[in-house]
């Protein structure tokens, strides 16, 4: 859970934070150009069903069609908070269609238009996963509008919490009103901030409802909040400390957020006032450029090295540097162990899922085996998303799986890179224009009122005098800084260097 939420901010580029034990445990980054769209809420058109593969694909108004699996089809539980509740089943309630069952062909038609909402964004050639079960959540509960059960999360472990928040949640609400599954964070609110976000719930819904009935097709009906008000609603526990923002719309949009959901916290909320930026000032841009690096050094000497290919990904565990000071066993059990909590770690800050293959250093000993993988799957208890891992084989392969909702650190942050034809990755243009702009607000102290000469990448040059040229309006206006750029043909496209021009002493950036 994290101890701090770090909220940097700006037109183009929304990122936050999650700070555990004072290091960076994850991070959530949507830009202007590209924003999340898991949670959204669409009124589509059936464009083809396919009984071969109990599927249909259905235009929602994204760049690609959508896809709808006949499981999805149904109006008993959400797939999104599938793992987190457990449900008490009431038979004569609708239950999810699977293969075999019923075949697609009767459940839709093609140019029949529904209401969809998002659990998967487009990855890769893939288009988004979508189901048209809807739900809402909150912070406390998650609205199931079209059900009557009332599930409660397995996180709330005592029997009488259990029991008593399901009374009050089924007496509290309306008795035309849909199910609702009970959060974890229920069990540290008051009843009167339960019965908010119920009534608040219901009526979204209502409103989302009178909404679908007037859109065209397709359309987007809903769309999920801010970036760091959805991180907030899913992240914050009573162990976080502060919520540290860097942009006053933003502190105040949290704020408000907290005001109506959790008034007790509101306090906690603090506009980040200090010289250098947020991020550098708790190491939060070193540790992401550590991120999309292959190899991780353990503090043992030890190292994994990860990769990501389109089908899964994997994770090659090595001694390298340690020694150990007795038996090689002892050595081995020891760098896996702490390869195991890297590990988790890295999938959790890089937000790699699917398939996952782990190669530990082989173990002789059963119970050595025993302790790496019990350690794993104990550390994975941390992860919010859900896994499912698999025992080490006898040449210490493990194979695991983590759901996957969106794109990973390294998909999102970088591109094919062009200098590997397409076997490695280097950042992207955008993320080069973003760090220029951010290294050069750092350093305003020294620049502010000066005219600087950027030497740069033609990629990045083009984005700077195009799509991005308000980077350079904002650091002018902002930040009294006046930028020339001068091409250099010869620069890849994280290279970039900069000097005053009065000066002319070049100072290289990336």
């Amino acid at each position: 859970m994290p101890d701090l939420i770090l909220v940097n901010a700006e037109n183009f580029e929304t990122r936050v934070a999650l700070i555990e034990n004072g290091g960076l445990s994850e991070i959530f980054i949507e830009r202007e150009s590209r924003k999340g769209m898991v949670g959204n809420i669409y009124k589509g058109k059936v464009i083809r069903v396919l009984p071969g593969m109990q599927s249909a694909f259905v235009e929602i108004g994204l760049k690609r069609t959508a896809f709808l699996y006949v499981s999805e089809i149904s109006q008993i539980e959400s797939g999104v908070f599938q793992d987190e509740i457990d449900l008490e089943m009431d038979q004569k309630e609708p239950r999810k269609y699977f293969p075999g069952e019923i075949q697609i062909q009767d459940l839709v038609k093609e140019g029949q238009e529904i209401l969809a909402q998002v659990l998967r964004e487009p990855i890769g050639d893939k288009g988004a996963q979508i189901t048209t079960y809807i739900s809402l959540p909150g912070r406390y509960l998650v609205y199931m509008p079209e059900v009557r059960q009332i599930g409660v999360s397995r996180k709330i472990e005592n029997e009488k919490d259990r029991i008593r928040l399901r009374r009050l949640v089924d007496g509290l609400r309306p008795e035309s009103a849909g199910g609702f599954i009970i959060r974890t964070a229920c069990g540290r609110a008051g009843d009167d901030e339960i019965k908010a976000e119920l009534d608040y719930l219901i009526s979204l819904w209502g409103g989302l409802r009178e909404k679908a009935l007037k859109s065209a097709v397709p359309s987007l009906v809903y769309q999920e909040p801010a970036l760091e008000l959805m991180v907030i609603r899913e992240y914050l526990t009573p162990q976080t400390s502060k919520i540290i923002v860097d942009h006053p719309e933003s502190f105040a949009r949290i704020r408000d957020f907290l005001k109506r959901t959790s008034p007790r916290q509101e306090g906690m909320v603090e506009l980040w006032t200090g010289k250098e930026p947020v991020f550098e000032h708790f190491g939060v841009e070193l540790e992401l450029d550590k991120a999309l690096t292959k190899r991780v050094w353990l503090k043992s000497g030890g190292y994994i090295v990860i990769d990501e290919t389109e089908a899964l990904a994997t994770v090659d565990v090595n001694t390298g540097k340690y020694i150990g000071a007795r038996d090689f066993e002892d050595t081995i059990l020891k760098t896996n162990l702490e390869a195991s909590r890297e590990i988790v770690s890295q999938l959790r800050l890089r937000n790699i899922g699917g398939i996952i293959i782990i190669d530990f250093i082989d173990m002789n000993r059963i119970k050595n085996r025993e302790k790496v993988i019990n350690l794993l799957q104990e550390e994975l208890k941390k992860d919010k998303a859900k896994s499912v891992v698999i025992r080490i084989s006898e040449i210490g392969l493990t194979e695991m799986t983590r759901k996957r909702s969106a794109e990973s650190l390294t998909k999102k942050m970088c591109a094919p890179c062009p200098y590997c034809e397409g076997k490695g990755y280097l950042k992207s243009g955008r993320t080069i224009a973003y760090e220029i702009y951010r290294d050069l607000v750092k350093n305003k102290g020294e620049l502010a009122g000066k005219t600087v000469k950027l030497y740069i990448n033609s990629q990045v040059a083009e984005l700077l005098l195009g799509e991005e040229k308000r980077l350079l309006e904002q650091l002018e206006q902002k930040s009294q800084i006046r930028v020339q750029m001068e091409i250099q043909y010869n620069f890849h496209q994280e290279q970039y260097e900069y000097s005053v021009v009065e000066d002319g002493t070049a100072k290289p950036g990336g």
